[in-house]
């Protein structure tokens, strides 16, 4: 996915198996995908067990009523205020077949065939890349605006410097067909994945490195990470060029924390650069990491206004350029249950200041926040003024802690599936729990994440770029279609600037380090057998909404509000 944190189990594990000595008795069953218990083992704080507990009801949405959707407008200019895109999004690495020179098949490929076998081969995908062209047709017959994917910057340029014209051409075909079938293309330049050459898994966090051709040494390093940035500039540039005459909507990086987390904070994602645990040294490095994809942003962002000069949709501006940011509701909490204790409350504020407000704070401000209190106080005037729109993706909610300070700088505790410290929390519904994953869905935390960004950046339009639920069952992802155009027209009606949703994912997947058990897709893939892609209830449910840009009464009634969701089996 984009990751509605796809990687939390995977994170869990290996902060267990590093930690084991000390914190055992957090690192519960893999297997387990139940809903945490109401009480959990005695935390080490000094608070008394009669601790704080906040009012958490559900907020009455009132009877249910018409929502009318606007058609479709401008990502980022002042006309696009009030319009509304329906949308669905994908990501190369995790639907296409026939990419061997991305880190994520060298990471995932079996020992015995020359790769690291590293969870699930993602092999052949989705065979999306074959099947791209034709594709297209189910967003069509989904009625969406709009199409979010990316272009895969290893398939472009397997070798550096090497560009392959085949791979341009056959992102040309998707687009015209975009454009054909009167749909508006969005583009995302860096999705979770990177040809071999930019940080090759298969060299050793600890090894030296001198950037080569073949190696750049990746973002952590003080001479290659400005090769790198240098270099994905570059390569924005080319597409931006390329495809600037049909393509206005960009989108400069996914999820960065989330991605940067996994894949040089822990051993999740490639390359697997474990900072995070290796002390005060190890983290320095990594906050350095986070700087330099910031770095990265800002170059992409000046490359693609530089070369996309033509306005393909005639909203007087020819490119919008943002980036997409991983939010979830941060519940405070204490022994499994909600908190009200100043600590734990001040330890979901530090993890949201640095999940929500880190990176797009530093690309309109131009600072670095670097005690994580959601204030910048380290100027870089260069990275300000960075970001015409903002992507919001919401998966789940999520406990925090104060009373365990496991993640290093933030001093505090995250419930990440099975990986509790007391910060793992029951669901208001066991219905709303998503055992693949591991999480909750917790549909009114997008509405309070979008009130109070609006709040926050009441200047800058946003788009939920993503929310989806992994789920077999046809009805449980209509159910949470219904509830996201919910929460998003309540945040629209107090005054939020919100431009659209797109719904993760068009078709299943290859899930990151959850390989390919969740289903996020609203049409299901035959993997392993034909690749045929069925629609599902949730897309037949789509198809009406948009036919109609209205959700009506009875729609509410049958798959919306708070309540119960179709269990799945």
């Amino acid at each position: 996915m984009s990751a509605p944190p796809s990687s939390l189990r995977a994170l869990r594990r290996v902060l267990c198996a590093a930690l084991l000595v000390t914190v055992a008795p957090a690192c519960g069953d893999d297997d387990d995908t139940t809903p945490p218990a109401d009480a959990g083992a005695p935390d080490t704080g000094s608070v008394d067990a009669n601790f704080a507990q906040p009012d958490l009801a559900l907020p009455d949405l009132g009877p249910p009523v018409e929502i009318a959707f606007a058609p479709s407008g401008s990502t980022s200019a002042a006309s696009g205020a009030g319009s509304f895109t329906f949308g669905a999004a994908t990501a190369a690495a995790q639907i296409e077949d026939q990419n061997p020179a991305t880190d994520w098949y060298l990471w995932t490929r079996p020992e015995a065939e020359g790769g690291l076998g590293n969870g699930i081969f993602v092999g052949e995908a989705s065979r999306g890349f074959t099947r791209a062209v034709e594709d297209v047709a189910l967003a069509a017959q989904l009625g969406l605006d709009s199409y979010r994917f990316s272009v895969d910057w290893a398939r472009v340029e397997p070798v550096r410097d090497d560009v392959q014209e085949e791979a341009l051409a056959h992102y040309d075909a998707v687009i015209d067909a975009l454009v054909a079938a009167d749909i508006e293309p969005m583009i995302t330049v860096h999705h979770f994945s990177s040809p071999v050459w930019a940080d090759d898994p298969r060299r050793a966090t600890s090894a030296p490195c001198t950037p080569s051709d073949a190696d750049l040494c990746g973002w952590a390093d003080p001479v290659g990470a400005p090769l790198l940035i240098a270099e994905i500039a570059e390569h924005a540039g080319l597409l931006a060029a390329r495809y600037g005459d049909r393509v206005d909507d960009w989108a400069t990086i996914n999820e960065p924390i989330n991605y940067l987390l996994a894949s040089y904070g822990l051993t999740v994602f490639p390359p697997g650069r474990n900072l995070i645990l290796g002390g005060d040294a190890g983290f320095a490095r990594f906050i350095e990491v986070v700087k330099n994809y910031i770095r990265a942003h800002v170059a992409i962002y000046d490359a693609i206004k530089a070369a996309d000069t033509i306005d393909a949709d005639g909203d007087g501006v020819a490119a919008s350029v943002g980036f997409t940011l991983s939010v979830a509701k941060w519940q405070p909490a204490r022994r499994n249950r909600p908190s009200a204790e100043p600590v734990d409350v001040a330890a979901a504020e530090r993890v949201e200041a640095v999940y929500h407000y880190l990176f797009a704070d530093a690309v309109q401000q131009g600072g670095f926040d670097t005690d994580f209190d959601g204030v910048p106080d380290e100027d870089h005037p260069e990275w300000a003024d960075k970001l015409d729109w903002l992507g919001v993706q919401y998966y789940f909610r999520t406990g925090v802690t104060g009373a365990s300070t496991i993640i290093p700088g933030i001093e505090a505790a995250v419930c990440f599936d099975t990986f509790d410290f007391g910060a793992c929390l029951r669901p208001a519904d066991p219905t709303h729990f998503v055992p693949t994953m591991g999480y909750e869905y917790y549909a009114p935390g997008l509405y309070d994440v979008l009130v109070d960004f609006g709040a926050r950046w009441p200047a800058l339009p946003m788009t939920v770029t993503e929310a989806g639920i992994a789920t077999e069952v046809g009805a449980r992802r209509a159910e949470h279609v219904v509830r996201t155009l919910e929460q998003i027209a309540r945040a629209r009606a107090d005054g939020v600037d919100v431009r659209g949703y797109y719904h993760w994912s068009l078709f299943d997947n290859f899930e990151w380090a959850e390989g390919y058990e969740p289903r996020f897709g609203l049409y299901h893939v035959d993997f392993g057998g034909t690749w045929d892609r069925e629609p599902t209830e949730g897309a037949t449910l789509l198809t009406t909404i948009t036919g109609s840009r209205t959700l009506t009464v009875a729609q509410r009634m049958q798959y919306g509000g708070l309540g119960p969701m179709t269990p799945e089996p």
